[in-house]
């Protein structure tokens, strides 16, 4: 964690204990042990029970990433989640903004396993060897040789 998470975590714990404990003991006595200003702790109590209009919308958005999450079974990371996002609803989200919200969400990609390729695969084509290494011609235009791997006839290649 960084610094700044680190802190806003720990001050998030203690105002959970300072809530957890209040119908013991006075809130203000709480505080001061805290070493927090009561102010803060009542913004925060109140900032619980009204959320803001930008923790309304990451709400939102979460539930969407989970969506997409559990409807293609967990394998997009944050970059093909912001593209779901954007051609599903909409959404113009920075990919910053959607791997931190996964993180929170604790939800990762999962990596899956390359599958071996089993396809057809074309059959060599062999041809007779005419000149048997019989380079002299008699005449002009009666032996051709080439050293490219392949020739283009028509659509296909022949190697």
């Amino acid at each position: 964690m960084g610094t700044a998470k680190g802190a806003r975590a720990k001050r998030r714990q203690t105002y959970q204990a300072i809530e957890a404990l209040t119908s013991n003991y006075p809130v203000a006595l709480l505080c001061e042990l805290a070493g927090i200003a009561r102010s803060s702790y009542y913004k925060w109590a109140a900032r619980k029970n009204n959320p803001t209009p930008k923790q309304i919308d990451e709400q939102a958005l979460k539930e969407k990433i989970l969506e997409c999450h559990t409807q293609l079974k967990g394998i997009y990371g944050y970059p093909r989640i912001r593209v779901w996002l954007k051609k599903t609803f909409g959404l113009n989200v920075n990919h910053k903004r959607v791997y931190r919200l996964m993180k929170e969400l604790g939800i990762r990609a999962r990596i899956r396993r390359r599958k071996p390729y089993f396809g057809r695969r074309e059959a060599g084509i062999t041809s007779t060897n005419v000149l048997n290494r019989d380079f002299n011609a008699t005449a002009p235009n009666t032996k051709w040789v080439t050293d490219v791997t392949y020739l283009p006839i028509g659509s296909r290649f022949l190697y």
